[in-house]
């Protein structure tokens, strides 16, 4: 086992609060019910993959979720911790600092749920590169970041000031961290989901039978 924890950062997928943006697309329903398909497949692939510790940081209520028995069920296998801060930038650093404390202080490599064509294989290549380096990071083509990793916890709070959501957060966010003294290695980018118009390039890097795939199967192709 690589001695990294791996950190996903979830929102409950409850129709009105999740994917709002793609929501605009394809309704509110159908929104929640393709942000918990990715978020399984997504916890799948951390499950599968050949590390130490995983930690999920949820915000929202699942009560309302999409999915949610499928969802407690499988976040049975992960450590579960609130998220905490009054916003976004926070809840990322604190959930770094969270997670290194779940597992006893071990490395942190932390990803969303808006890359469900992620495989065990390739969270396993992070975590590998992370033990050789001071970060990680993977950039999204949408300009953000898919996955960030740090050997110590702390760095992350370089993250606290950092605006997100936007098309220069991933680089302000190499920035941020090489301004630590970090040594920064990149990982490969990865297309996001967050509007209609993602769907059709992340659906291409699924598996044909993942829940993705088969959540969006009856989304037009955005290109």
């Amino acid at each position: 086992m690589i001695p990294v924890v791996v950190l996903v950062v979830a929102k409950a997928p409850v129709p009105g609060q999740a994917k709002t943006r793609l929501a605009a697309g394809v309704g509110a329903p159908a929104a929640a019910h393709i942000a918990a398909a990715a978020l399984l497949d997504t916890l799948d692939a951390v499950a599968d993959a050949p590390v130490a510790a995983r930690v999920v940081a949820l915000t929202g209520s699942l009560d309302d979720a999409a999915s949610v028995d499928e969802i407690r069920s499988r976040l049975a296998d992960f450590t579960v911790v609130p998220q905490r801060g009054d916003d976004f930038a926070e809840r990322l650093a604190n959930a770094h600092l969270d997670a290194a404390a779940a597992a006893g202080g071990l490395p942190v490599l932390q990803i969303g749920m808006d890359t469900p064509q992620v495989t065990a294989e390739l969270i396993g290549e992070c975590a590998r590169e992370l033990l050789a380096a001071d970060a990680v990071l993977g950039l999204a083509r949408d300009g953000g970041w898919w996955v960030l990793g740090v050997s110590d916890a702390a760095t992350a709070d370089c993250l606290r000031t950092i605006p997100m959501s936007r098309p220069d957060t991933g680089a302000v966010t190499l920035g941020a961290l090489e301004d630590t003294g970090a040594n920064v290695s990149l990982v490969p980018t990865l297309a996001d989901v967050d509007t209609v118009e993602d769907v059709d390039a992340v659906r291409r890097q699924c598996a044909p039978d993942s829940r993705f795939a088969n959540a969006t199967r009856g989304v037009a192709h955005a290109r």
